[in-house]
């Protein structure tokens, strides 16, 4: 091969790569959030897992892609990790498409694909169908790339040295690690195949010789999800294991196969003449016997996974953390919308229960007239800044990357429920700071006061509650209860109002007491306000059409 040669296949392998990428990201924006809706109704039994794995990888051709999104998936708590058996099972099907459209020569009308693509990309405005678009044209782009790396591979035919070697190797494994290795390097299954078929092609290797550099790359596509795991919880690690005990049963399986039976020579007879097809067949033929051989033991490869990566015991974790904001490949997208909007829902749940601990416990400081727990406080609210900033920053980081419309207003959404929290956090600290002054000062409430404090904190409890997360799926009862609880704490404050002027004027009030709590009321129906806020927020969110 001349060094013209060898750039034609790096660009023809950029270009299939390229290719996946941008029907991966078609598929992403165009679907958004709604990929997890569409998996949560898809995985409910093995059988449908399968088929969604299946259909998913088939329409953006990258298995790596599907395992990816289910290793993000399993670690934002979106999908169990027997429910990602099934699913990477039906991955592993779907990858063979690639191949089979190749041997069905569909190359052939890739330019017109892709300019059809293309040209609605460009000049259609509506934006679904401008993302459909990037799946076709990804495509189109994807086998004018698989041709320019089958025509690079031409001059090979004439190199003695290469067409001994991939013809003559006797030891199986050999062709499985040169399979895995190269696979393991590019990060694309689909690629690798469609090289290998591209090989075949030209008759510089045998089917014999071929199937175990196939089985080799089905172990070697695993590389991609081990990478993507780096930095996850363990059972989304658990996702990984997986992928690779069904490779690696799958390649011993029809190893074994290979080595006793007339497996290859049945595979030639079926497409004879014709080593791209047969290529493709063994593809289509390993993943699909390999699934229907293990489909009833996916529970115990679950359990297995569980084994081999058991959870960690307790150890001490930093004081402040994100529990469950993750790192997410980027390289492959799809899915990335539904795995950041859980993950932020999730930090932003765990945020408000620190609030309303904070809040609960200033009110307590004021109500007992102790400020014993002053330092704990001071860091539960350290902690709600701390939140406030890191779950910020991360959606800052995310909103620079293209998504689904939907899906950034309600990123942007949560942008604006975070200051709320953190401002109604920043508010429990003032009423803590009325208490050590009080303590400081002397200044004590009377029962009655503190009656009214009680209920105080148990109507800002209340309001917290409202908005609780779990609770987004009613969005219109979650408003009308928090917009009653709101008014509620307005009228509470405007009667306690009324009645500390009667206390004052019957000389039963204090100056500094009467300060105290005037500031206490404000604090308190401001924790109403932002409560409100939020709860709107969220209503904004849901409803708004985009």
């Amino acid at each position: 091969m001349e060094i013209s040669d060898i750039l034609k296949l790096l660009g023809g392998l950029a270009l299939f790569l390229y290719g996946m990428q941008m029907m991966s990201n078609g598929l992403e924006t165009a679907a958004g959030n709604k990929m997890k809706q569409i998996l949560e109704r898809l995985t409910s039994n093995r059988i449908k897992g399968v088929f969604a794995g299946a259909a998913i990888t088939a329409v953006i051709q990258s298995s790596s892609a599907t395992t990816v999104m289910v290793v993000g998936f399993v670690n934002s708590g979106l999908m169990t990790l027997n429910q990602a058996v099934w699913v990477i099972m039906g991955a592993n099907i779907g990858t063979t498409i690639t191949g089979q459209l190749i041997a069905l020569d569909i190359g052939a009308i890739a330019p017109l694909i892709a300019f059809l693509g293309v040209a609605a990309i460009l000049f259609v405005k509506n934006e679904k169908v401008k993302h459909i678009s990037e799946i076709f044209a990804g495509l189109g782009v994807l086998f004018i790339g698989m041709d320019m790396m089958g025509a690079a591979m031409v001059p090979l035919q004439n190199s003695e040295t290469f067409i001994h070697f991939m013809t003559t190797f006797s030891n199986p494994l050999v062709g499985i690690l040169i399979g895995a290795a190269f696979t393991a390097v590019i990060q694309s299954s689909s690629a690798s195949v469609g090289i290998l078929q591209a090989l075949a092609g030209t008759g510089m290797i045998p089917l014999s010789s071929a199937v175990y550099i196939l089985f080799g790359q089905n172990i070697g596509t695993c590389i991609t999800a081990v990478l993507a795991s780096i930095g996850t919880k363990v059972n989304a690690k658990r996702t990984t294991v997986i992928h690779l005990m069904f490779n690696i049963i799958g390649t011993i399986i029809f190893t074994v196969i290979c080595l006793l039976t007339p497996f290859t020579v049945f595979m030639e007879h079926l497409t004879p003449g014709n080593p791209v097809a047969q290529i493709a067949n063994v593809h289509t033929v390993f993943n699909i016997v390999t699934t229907l051989l293990l489909l009833p033991f996916g529970t115990y490869m679950a359990r297995l996974a569980e084994q081999i990566l058991p959870d960690k015991q307790s150890e001490q974790e930093e004081i402040f953390h994100l529990e469950y904001i993750q790192p997410f490949e980027r390289h492959y997208p799809m899915g990335q919308g539904a795995v950041v909007l859980t993950q932020i829902n999730l930090e932003i749940e765990r945020m408000r229960k620190i609030v309303c601990e904070t809040v609960a416990g200033s009110f307590d400081a004021v109500f007992h007239d102790t400020v014993q727990s002053k330092e704990g406080l001071e860091q539960k609210e350290e902690y709600i800044d701390y939140l406030n900033a890191e779950v910020s920053r991360y959606i800052v980081s995310v909103m620079h990357h293209e998504m689904a419309a939907e899906d950034s207003v309600k990123i942007s959404g949560y942008y604006k429920i975070l200051g709320n929290l953190e401002r109604i956090g920043d508010h429990a600290m003032n009423i803590l700071g009325y208490a050590a002054s009080m303590k400081k000062m002397g200044v004590v409430f009377s029962d009655k006061a503190k009656q009214e404090i009680a209920i105080m904190k148990g109507m800002s409890l209340q309001i917290l509650e409202d908005v609780a997360g779990d609770q987004i799926s009613d969005i219109k009862t979650m408003l009308e209860k928090t917009s009653r609880d709101e008014q509620k704490i307005d009228d509470i404050r405007n009667e306690n109002l009324r009645q500390q002027m009667e206390r004052i004027g019957k000389n039963e009030c204090v100056a500094d007491a009467s300060i105290f709590f005037s500031e206490l009321l404000t604090d308190f129906e401001r924790i109403g306000d932002h409560a409100l806020n939020i709860a709107e927020q969220y209503h904004e969110m849901l409803t708004r059409v985009v």
